[in-house]
């Protein structure tokens, strides 16, 4: 399922090698709250593998529109059980100020942008 959130850029890290093959970035945007500006939220990305770049064009103080994956994890580790959830940046658009848009989930492609689709690290969804 794919979400979008429009805020404005206040850090972008550099990319780290984690291993051989994992590469990742990431990236804050502070999302305003529009009934009180004190209470903003921080929303932390990343963005992996050939997707590392989708954050160069962009400066910090930029209005930008992220386009992202949730994803959740189990790691398990001397016998004790974690779980983690990743937001996956897939997708990053500048906003002009004139853009009245309002942060959507889950948003539903139109015909002409499914090209445009997330990407997804499972060939098939289905369990059959």
């Amino acid at each position: 399922m794919s979400f979008e959130l429009i805020g404005t850029l206040i850090v972008k890290e550099e990319t780290v090698k984690v291993s051989d093959k994992f590469q990742k970035r990431e990236f804050v945007i502070e999302v305003v709250n529009e009934k009180n500006a004190e209470w903003s939220d921080f929303v932390k990305f990343q963005s992996v593998q050939d997707r590392v770049s989708i954050i160069d064009p962009f400066n910090l103080g930029d209005k930008i529109k992220v386009s992202f994956n949730i994803k959740g994890n189990r790691w398990e580790r001397d016998g004790r059980v974690n779980y983690f959830t990743n937001l996956d940046a897939w997708r990053v658009e500048k906003v002009e100020d004139n853009d009245n848009e309002l942060p959507s989930s889950p948003s539903i492609p139109l015909p002409d942008q499914l090209d445009e689709l997330p990407p997804s690290e499972q060939e098939d969804e289905f369990p059959f």
